[in-house]
């Protein structure tokens, strides 16, 4: 039997997809208030993994060897755990165009910008981007199931990799991720990343009060 099986039921799966779904569109669609464009989101997907086999799963998920870039940020309450995000190499001069960082797509720099090195600048812009996504997509599930969470700032945990066994050190890998992620593409940009949300073990048996008690709200 499936760890997922396990842990959520049918019922309890198919609501927790629907949130997640609600909770990722309203975060691309925050994004793209500011950089107008459109993001188009694939279909959530939840699973169920142990932690020691999260690099594995995020080599299937990604495209095989592409190097990425991946910031993270923890968040914690009833609902805890960390949102990830994996952008490819470029996507800071691709997007900064559209965030008015001339340097990095090879316009003239501002006067703000010339006293900052490129490094400083495409780290900036990818912490600005993951914090706009994890935010809005972890503010969106604990508003839906009736909570509310602390953040930690949006810290970029590597760039331009491919490997990511060094994920490992930053959860415990004792214990189950309950891993919600979708893949997203920038219209008419080369552009494709991945959203993770993970929980564990600590949370499920809130998440499956909280799962229910959203579905009774609509029902009721």
């Amino acid at each position: 039997m499936a760890a997922d099986s396990i842990l959520f039921s049918e019922e309890e799966r198919d609501i927790l997809q629907e949130i997640m779904n609600i909770a990722f569109g309203n975060a691309t669609a925050e994004l793209a208030e500011l950089i107008d464009i459109q993001v188009i989101l694939s279909i959530p997907d939840v699973k169920i993994i142990d932690f020691q086999s999260l690099p594995d799963h995020l080599g299937e998920a990604i495209n095989h060897g592409s190097k990425n870039s991946v910031t993270g940020q923890k968040f914690w309450g009833d609902f805890s755990g960390s949102g990830l995000l994996f952008l490819p190499v470029g996507t800071e001069r691709i997007l900064s165009k559209f965030l008015n960082v001339s340097s990095l797509d090879g316009g003239e720099n501002t006067p703000e910008e010339d006293t900052l090195p490129p490094e400083t600048l495409k780290s900036g812009l990818l912490l600005e981007i993951s914090n706009i996504l994890v935010g809005a997509c972890v503010g969106k599930i604990s508003g839906l199931l009736n909570t509310s969470v602390s953040y930690t700032p949006p810290e970029l945990l590597t760039i331009d990799s491919s490997d990511y066994q060094f994920l490992l050190k930053h959860f415990n890998a004792d214990q189950a991720a309950i891993v919600m992620k979708t893949l997203f593409q920038f219209e008419q940009q080369d552009i494709n990343g991945l959203l993770l949300v993970m929980t564990n073990h600590d949370s499920v048996k809130w998440l499956k009060n909280a799962l229910h008690e959203f579905i009774n709200a609509y029902e009721g």
